[in-house]
């Protein structure tokens, strides 16, 4: 999912600390279908949990899911409480400041606003946007507009359809099942908005060999056309491919 690092980072773990462990532990969200979230038994699921397990299947490595809330991950990561960050974590300059990514495993994609009526002006809305992203940080330069932010990604939409935003920016991937299930009483509107650099992996700076790993991983499954099969099948025959 398109996210900015928000918050302070805490100490950066001694080199390479991953790999002497049993277990790779992969922190997520949980809360941003259809990349990552909770199904009904309790799980982490979505495009996430199967690209993560195929991942450190080819990595040949062992792994485990953790979840965190959004506006405290990396922070959680660099202090040693998982290994990786794989939850929708678009690859900006800012986070590259604090922790180190992988290549994209998904091209940059669009973020897009849904409101309940057309018509908005955007250029004066009260725009939603969840607390500590790409979406958030784009809606703070606009002049005119007025952002509202929430904790989560529900929260923002429930914003808009309560009426306390006029309308929600979010990625389109994440938007198109709230307009589709809608029954029409959310729509699409303005254009498009292209942000960020794509969605990658995000390690600790001090876990080269362990980022590596998980790079090579990622590009075989680039080059065998199995990255863009499970983007086809999670995120829709629509979304950027490779």
């Amino acid at each position: 999912m398109n996210k900015i690092l928000f918050g302070t980072a805490a100490l950066a773990m001694s080199a390479s600390m991953a790999l002497a462990q049993d277990v790779v532990r992969l922190g997520t969200e949980g809360a941003y279908p259809p990349y990552n979230f909770i199904n009904d038994a309790g799980e982490v699921d979505g495009f996430e949990r199967a690209l993560g397990d195929e991942l450190c299947s080819r990595a040949e490595l062992t792994c485990e899911w953790v979840t965190n809330d959004w506006d405290s991950i990396i922070p959680n990561l660099v202090s040693g409480n998982y290994d990786a960050i794989i939850a929708g974590m678009s690859i900006t300059p800012e986070r590259e400041e604090v922790v180190a990514f992988t290549q994209n495993y998904t091209p940059p994609s669009p973020s897009a606003y849904a409101a309940t009526t057309d018509g908005i002006d955007l250029d004066t809305a009260v725009i939603a946007a969840q607390t500590g992203t790409i979406q958030s940080a784009h809606v703070a330069t606009m002049e005119g507009a007025t952002l509202v932010e929430y904790p989560s990604p529900d929260e923002t939409v429930a914003a808009m359809k309560s009426g306390e935003a006029d309308a929600v920016l979010s990625d389109k991937d994440y938007l198109i099942p709230v307009v589709e299930e809608s029954g029409g009483a959310v729509m699409f509107v303005g254009d498009d908005v292209p942000l960020g650099g794509g969605i990658g992996m995000a390690f600790r700076q001090s876990d080269p060999e362990l980022r590596e790993k998980f790079d090579a991983a990622i590009q075989s499954m680039k080059d065998d056309g199995t990255l863009n099969a499970m983007i086809v099948e999670y995120l829709g025959e629509d979304s950027p491919k490779f």
